[in-house]
């Protein structure tokens, strides 16, 4: 089994949030009616026409009470993010703590992406919109957080894989991380959003949003052609 990789750990280390110390100390379900409250909002209209009086109205608070837990708009988005960072990072860590080899995590990956774009399908789309230059300054914090627990994770799994001679040396691993994070980004997108799925149908079949073993077996022989040894 290979090592505990260190990305798990040094994401922590970045970790940030956005909303105040008054939100953490309320009941759980209520913290939940306000993350849900918002999630809608925000995937309905956008973050730009997103009104947080709405929000608020929804989820059955005062707008007073809203600004006691979150600065501004921007931080209640941000703090909606952390549920999906949460569970990248909760998800990273149980994988983590597979046996096999580079190709079976990859492969676990795959399938936890295709089960969480559907399951979290709202989130997503939050998160598609985030990547916009639209919101290029949210993105950009969103990015440091987001980006860093998967290019440190691949990073780690590659360099493993590479001396341990399962990867081809000649491989860049912060390139192939990129590659490989790109994938499978595109493909949580297939699964939430209207035009990537339709973009997913074309390339790769009318049928292939509902063909998950296909698909997984399909990106899985060619990442293996493309990262092993000749």
């Amino acid at each position: 089994m290979e090592k505990k990789t260190e990305s798990v750990k040094k994401t922590r280390q970045i970790k940030k949030k956005y909303h105040t110390d008054q939100f953490e100390k309320i009941a759980d379900d209520k913290r939940g009616r306000i993350i849900e409250a918002a999630l809608i909002e925000f995937s309905s209209m956008g973050y730009n026409a997103a009104n947080i009086n709405i929000i608020a109205k929804n989820a059955g608070i005062s707008i007073g009470s809203m600004y006691q837990y979150f600065e501004s708009k921007e931080n209640l988005f941000l703090t909606v993010m952390d549920e999906a960072y949460s569970l990248i990072e909760q998800s990273l860590a149980q994988i983590d703590n597979l046996p096999g080899s580079i190709f079976d995590r990859l492969d676990t990956i795959i399938s936890y992406v295709q089960k969480y774009a559907r399951e979290y399908r709202l989130l997503n789309q939050i998160y598609l919109e985030a990547t916009t230059q639209g919101l290029a300054m949210i993105s950009k914090k969103l990015s440091l957080k987001m980006e860093t627990i998967s290019s440190q994770y691949y990073k780690s799994i590659l360099n493993a894989a590479i001396k341990d001679g399962t990867v081809d040396k000649k491989i860049n691993p912060g390139i192939a991380a990129l590659c490989i994070d790109n994938i499978i980004l595109l493909m949580q997108f297939s699964y939430s959003s209207e035009y990537y799925g339709e973009r997913m149908k074309i390339f790769a079949g009318e049928n292939s949003l509902k063909e998950d073993k296909s698909i997984r077996e399909g990106v899985m022989y060619f990442l293996r052609k493309a990262l092993s040894p000749d």
